[in-house]
């Protein structure tokens, strides 16, 4: 094709590509279609006109809508890094009372632990240990008090120091969401800890030394900690507080609130480090006024970064204060089970009900179930308190082989067994009852435990007797076998005919859909897997009863280690009631857990009957020209 006519032939649509890239009202499919045909069209230029003007101009027209989309990537970086730099004080505003919260409670702690020391002398052995105690007093009769603080390598120190100061503080925000009982037990720790090692050092006349030693480092340290637990309050706030939205949209709101601040906490956590690492390992070569300096300099940031600044954006942007960033808060959901649905649907289905629903199983689960399940667990251990002085490999399988009573050691197993069989069949009973809500058939929840108690207790024993009887190691035997009774729950209270009827029934139907079953399973023992990570960690294990302390431990495994330390120090076993804390944990986890499941069942239920038999379709078929036209 000569040149001239090739530009005849497509000069319109470069020029109509032209007109739409200058506009900012431009269809964006025709654009890009238009992009498509000049990249082509530059394509065979390129060929055929290597040396003429067309390829020039069209190499251009392509240039320009490449360096648009480079500029509009900036510019959206930008936008976020602005938006970002309202949106984080802005939380922080918003949180701020559960931040004044936290640093009061720390004050409270920090003192508690001035006027312990003050007391007892010991006291800092208790909440320090032996060794750190003794290693400092070594350190002040060789002149270097704080010579704890230039026994390893800098950079080493940094990496260790760094690791630490972010585990805790993020620790501190995560055990929160316990009810944000977990950020006051660290807060105390870590308040007490900072009290009785300040005071210590004023008993040996050494305060300012002592004070102008690790505040170096803690005016960053410490802040961080006390903000991280007003952050952790705030996301246990969401669960205890939810308003007028659901208990589970209430805590996924207010723990995404609570990251934010944690995010803005992390570049002070590593300055901490950094500090802690490389200039309080020196400090006995620097001079007092520039401790003094950098002290200062410190706490003017935090107060800067985390009072002035959130109060001076609140004040400029008040109409960002009450707006939500969660649009889907407030939104409606009706749960259909009149439909086949694909896998993929029944996992979204199941979580978006698990979320709606949330608040209405859950607290009955935590107000009549936990405490029943909580006095057969304390009950246990009063009686046999020898299995609760040990640490056990594998822990969270020994703990809840003492819950449920599934190791059947004495008579107290064989009532914790029967105990949780009702159990088990209550908290399905909780989880169902919402189901007729779906079904259009509410009715009260005594009157549907009344009606359909046993043939849940039936179809709850059918899943829950293997998983008690079998030890906990061949429970992966018992995954392949367990998809043929996943149906028998729900089928206990929404199939048709008598119980036993029913439950056969719903073995021969999970039969015909034994793979799917086993898929959904399998994706829900790993969300539980990944879920528990934080209080079960794989790489936390402890490969043998010997050793008590794991590799890499857990939440879990700190916050029973901080309950142990509390005890040994008011005389008491601190194995023993490390112990007590895993199991109401785990015992907790269950209660979360078992619902998903549940919910889970239901709807693969529903799906399949409707696959299999058409109930819903059937149904629509005896209405058919019997509706009212003018309804």
């Amino acid at each position: 094709m000569k040149e001239t006519q090739f530009i005849n032939q497509n000069k319109e649509k470069w020029e109509r590509f032209e007109k739409l890239n200058d506009s900012t009202n431009s269809n964006p499919e025709e654009l890009s279609n238009l992009y498509v045909d000049i990249t082509d069209d530059l394509g065979y230029a390129q060929t055929h006109y290597l040396r003429r003007t067309v390829r020039v101009y069209l190499n251009q027209l392509a240039q320009k809508v490449f360096v648009g989309v480079n500029r509009f990537k900036k510019d959206k970086l930008k936008n976020l890094i602005r938006d970002s730099a309202i949106t984080m004080p802005l939380e922080i505003y918003r949180s701020r009372r559960t931040m004044l919260t936290a640093l009061i409670a720390f004050l409270v702690y920090v003192a508690i632990g001035v006027i312990s020391t003050y007391i007892n002398v010991d006291f800092p052995r208790i909440v320090m240990g032996d060794f750190y105690v003794d290693t400092t007093i070594q350190n002040i009769e060789a002149g270097n008090p704080l010579g704890i603080y230039d026994s390893t390598d800098q950079l080493s120190m940094f990496i260790e120091i760094t690791t630490n100061n972010l585990k805790v503080s993020f620790l501190t925000f995560f055990v929160g969401f316990f009810f944000t009982v977990g950020t006051h037990l660290l807060l105390f720790s870590n308040g007490v800890m900072l009290g009785a090692f300040q005071y210590y050092f004023y008993t040996k006349g050494l305060f300012i030394t002592s004070f102008l030693g690790i505040w170096i480092h803690g005016s960053f340290e410490i802040s961080a900690i006390v903000l991280a637990g007003g952050a952790g309050i705030t996301a246990g706030n969401g669960l205890l507080f939810p308003g007028t939205y659901t208990r589970f949209q209430s805590m996924k709101s207010s723990m995404r609130r609570g990251l934010k601040i944690m995010l803005m906490l992390v570049p002070f956590i590593i300055a901490a480090g950094f500090l802690e690492s490389f200039v309080t390992h020196n400090y006995d070569t620097l001079p007092d006024w520039s401790k003094w300096a950098i002290i200062a300099f410190s706490f003017a940031l935090m107060i800067f970064c985390f009072v002035v600044f959130p109060f001076y954006i609140a004040k400029r942007h008040p109409e960002k204060l009450n707006k939500t960033e969660d649009s889907t808060l407030s939104r409606e959901y009706t749960p259909i089970i009149t439909e086949v649905k694909k896998l993929s649907d029944i996992i979204r289905e199941t979580i978006l009900y698990y979320q709606h629903y949330f608040s209405k199983f859950i607290s009955p689960l935590f107000v009549f179930i936990f405490p029943i399940a909580c006095g057969l667990i304390f009950y246990r251990d009063y009686i046999r308190p020898e299995d609760q002085m040990m640490n056990y490999w594998y822990d969270w399988a020994g703990q809840l082989e003492f819950i449920f009573g599934y190791g059947f050691n004495f008579y107290w197993d064989f009532i914790s067994f029967f105990s949780w069989l009702l159990l088990f069949a209550l908290i399905n009973a909780f989880v169902l009852h919402s189901f007729t809500i779906a079904t259009h058939t509410k009715i009260s929840f005594f009157a549907f435990l009344k009606s359909k108690f046993f043939a849940i207790v039936v179809g709850s024993s059918l899943v829950a007797v293997p998983i008690f009887l079998l030890p906990w190691n061949f429970l992966l035997v018992y995954i392949a076998i367990l998809p043929f009774f996943q149906f028998a729950i729900p089928a206990a209270v929404f199939g048709e005919g008598k119980v036993f009827s029913k439950i056969f029934k719903s073995i021969k139907l999970a039969s015909s859909s034994y793979f799917p079953s086993l898929v959904t399973f399998l994706l829900f023992g790993l969300a539980v897997a990944i879920f528990v990570q934080p209080i079960a960690l794989v790489f936390s294990v402890v490969y043998s009863n010997i050793y008590t302390e794991p590799p890499v431990p857990d939440l879990l495994d700190m916050l029973s280690d901080f309950v142990a330390k509390i005890s040994d120090t008011y005389g008491s076993n601190g194995v023993f009631w490390s112990n007590i804390v895993r199991q109401i944990v785990y015992l907790a986890t269950v209660l979360v857990v078992l619902p998903i499941y549940s919910i889970l069942s239901t709807f693969l239920y529903f799906s399949t009957i409707e696959q299999k038999e058409a109930r819903f379709l059937k149904e629509q078929f005896t209405k058919f020209g019997k509706r009212d036209r003018f309804k």
